[in-house]
């Protein structure tokens, strides 16, 4: 019973992505730029490991006296995690990559309701030059994946702000949705 690395991907439709298996829809930042095929590239097997969104304030690659804010989403298999019950255990690994880059977690994972679904989330922040960038990862156990949404900003508002962009709830293949003009 495996999923293909379509049933996982979802679309892009008039600034929201959209994903029909893990049942989440996430509202983009206006003018974001689009990072998400260039780091879908770098998994070795996108059956097992996918970034689903990527989504930058500006281009990673371009400088500025701020942090670059980012919105980033991504599936992995949880076969390659025997014995991952809980989405909080999935915060251990995020809370080692993100030790190795620098930030320090700021508390314990903890339950975090989103609609009617209850995620894992914990916040890390890391000191860079004059600005201190604020990470917060949210975690989903669905269809045999962890999907984590992770938040990156130049405050914790910012990042709280990003985070009210996600939503669950049905989700229509249709372009428009009873609430659009």
């Amino acid at each position: 019973n495996t999923t293909s690395a379509a049933e996982v991907s979802g679309w892009l439709d008039n600034g929201t992505y959209h994903n029909t298996l893990f049942g989440f829809s996430y509202k983009l930042p206006f003018s974001w730029v689009d990072r998400t095929e260039g780091m879908q590239n770098s998994s070795p097997d996108p059956a097992k490991s996918r970034v689903l969104l990527a989504f930058f304030e500006h281009p990673p690659e371009a400088t500025a006296k701020t942090v670059n804010s980012a919105v980033i989403i991504a599936a992995e298999s949880t076969s390659s995690y025997p014995g991952l019950k809980a989405a909080a255990q999935y915060l251990g690994p995020i809370g080692e990559l993100a030790t190795q880059k620098g930030f320090k977690q700021v508390n314990e994972p903890h339950e975090f309701p989103i609609d009617a679904k209850s995620l894992a989330r914990a916040d890390f922040i890391k000191q860079i030059a004059a600005n201190t960038m604020y990470q917060s990862s949210l975690v989903l156990l669905s269809n045999g994946f962890a999907v984590s949404f992770t938040f990156i900003g130049g405050s914790d508002d910012e990042v709280n702000g990003l985070i009210d962009g996600l939503s669950f709830g049905r989700i229509k293949k249709s372009g428009r949705s009873p609430s659009s003009p």
